[in-house]
């Protein structure tokens, strides 16, 4: 299993670059960017900065969006870090969630994800392109052959069909094992019956990660499920919370859920906190000692997880880094 961190863009620049050194030192093979321009500073200047102070480190948005960056752009974008980072640059794609409702437009539909996906890949080969926004096809003159990886962000049936179908991997926001066993097949299932090699497909779990006594750990990161909850709200509404098309262990949580707000997006002090319990907290990060960490991401791992991504948005940063490269990581390198 590999192991990545994520950033809000909030850290500090100076600390971004303490903590990306710490982490490569430590083991940690990717660094990701929440990309929601409104909310944080832009990510990409700061993943620029970061390539600069590592060497082995691949970075990314966790998750950009179709809608966010005109498609020539985000492809110059795209193969611009990936050409002097000498190929050290993925993306993780979503509709748009924050993104776009914090400015009270509407996602992507997962259509356009697909083309995104696929057309912004061949720019960044460097093969000619038209799409909806440009009359005129684009080809970027520039452009090396760089195969930028892909994955996309899926909970409902619909959006992982599409993972599987384009996307190199599929990334879920939830650490809870049974879970990211059911999305990852319906991924990899979706990827096999559109006659792809799935064999190199990645499933990254991406959550907090923390240390201390159990109810100390929960209050932490008690704003983790409600992050995730605003997308189980969409799937019920989309399929019905008794379909049988999603678990019902991911959409009964979120019964008593009575909004968010998205200026306050993943941070500890969103308003709407009430309707999430210390089980649910739990289930869905790592958290606790060291043997409960490795327990659960062997559990993680048994299932398909091929990379554990640590939300690091929760205080104690340098202390989960350090601790995971001691106690954790060499655990899973032998």
């Amino acid at each position: 299993m590999k192991f990545g961190i994520t950033f809000k863009g909030f850290v500090s620049p100076d600390r971004a670059r303490a903590l990306v050194k710490q982490a490569e030192a430590a083991g940690f093979t990717h660094c990701w960017f929440y990309d929601s321009h409104i909310l944080w500073r832009e990510s990409f200047v700061a993943m620029a900065m970061c390539m600069e102070h590592t060497k082995k480190m691949s970075f990314g948005p966790c998750v950009t969006n179709p809608n966010s960056r005109d498609w020539s752009v985000a492809a110059s974008l795209f193969g611009s870090l990936a050409l002097q980072s000498n190929g050290r640059f993925h993306i993780g794609l979503g509709r748009g969630d924050s993104a776009m409702r914090v400015m009270g437009k509407k996602p992507a539909n997962l259509a356009r994800l697909a083309e995104f996906t696929t057309k912004v890949k061949a720019m960044v080969r460097g093969e000619e392109v038209q799409y909806g926004e440009s009359p005129e096809p684009v080809k970027l003159p520039w452009a090396v052959g760089y195969e930028l990886p892909v994955y996309v962000a899926a909970y409902g049936p619909k959006a992982l069909k599409t993972a599987g179908e384009v996307g190199d991997g599929v990334v879920l926001q939830i650490a809870e094992p049974q879970l990211v066993k059911w999305f990852a097949e319906q991924a990899l299932n979706a990827g096999k019956a559109a006659g792809r090699d799935m064999s190199n497909y990645e499933v990254i779990a991406s959550a907090p990660a923390y240390f201390g006594e159990m109810d100390y750990c929960v209050e932490q990161t008690k704003w983790f499920p409600a992050m995730v909850g605003n997308h189980v709200a969409d799937i019920v509404e989309k399929y019905g919370s008794e379909s049988g098309l999603v678990p019902k262990s991911l959409t009964s949580y979120i019964e008593k859920r009575r909004g968010y707000d998205y200026s306050k997006h993943g941070q500890s002090d969103n308003p709407y906190l009430d309707f999430i319990t210390p089980d649910v907290v739990e289930s869905f990060s790592v958290l606790g000692n060291v043997d409960q960490h490795i327990a659960k991401l062997k559990e993680l791992e048994e299932v398909g997880t091929t990379q554990f991504n640590i939300y690091l948005d929760s205080g104690d940063e340098e202390l989960i880094i350090e601790q995971y490269g001691k106690h954790i990581i060499p655990t899973f390198s032998q």
